[in-house]
């Protein structure tokens, strides 16, 4: 692969960090904005599914449903669906928690903290895959 692809490549990876640092250090606030986390962990997911399709050069919509990324993310290593499972509960943290004119509610701390273990999962899967070609 080229190093300008790669470069593309470490960049949605290292743009997901940033989300998961961001993640990770509100929630240690009192009373963080739960919202925010989930928010910052589902970009985190995403920008790593998208990295894993610039790798391995599939094209993919503007979207934030990580299972539509997921499902394009299949024709390269199908078990990665069973792998992430639970992504879903993600996805409308792209979107309807940015906004006070959508479905908007507390999202208690709990709720938030999964939402980073599942972003970590995403995480942890992806650089399962790319282990060795990076």
């Amino acid at each position: 692969m080229k190093d300008d692809k790669l470069e593309v490549v470490r960049s949605w990876f290292k743009k997901a960090e940033n989300d998961l640092i961001n993640a990770e250090n509100t929630i240690k606030m009192e009373n963080p904005p739960c919202d925010t986390i989930c928010f910052h962990a589902q970009q985190c997911a995403e920008k790593y599914l998208k990295g894993f399709l610039t790798f391995h050069k599939i094209d993919f919509p503007k979207t934030h449903s990580l299972e539509d990324l997921v499902e394009l993310c299949k024709q390269i290593v199908p078990e990665i669906e069973s792998e992430l499972d639970n992504v879903e509960i993600l996805s409308s943290y792209g979107v309807e928690v940015r906004y006070p004119d959508e479905i908007y509610y507390d999202i208690p701390k709990e709720d938030a903290q999964e939402a980073i273990d599942l972003a970590k999962k995403v995480k942890t899967v992806i650089l399962k895959y790319l282990e060795g070609k990076m």
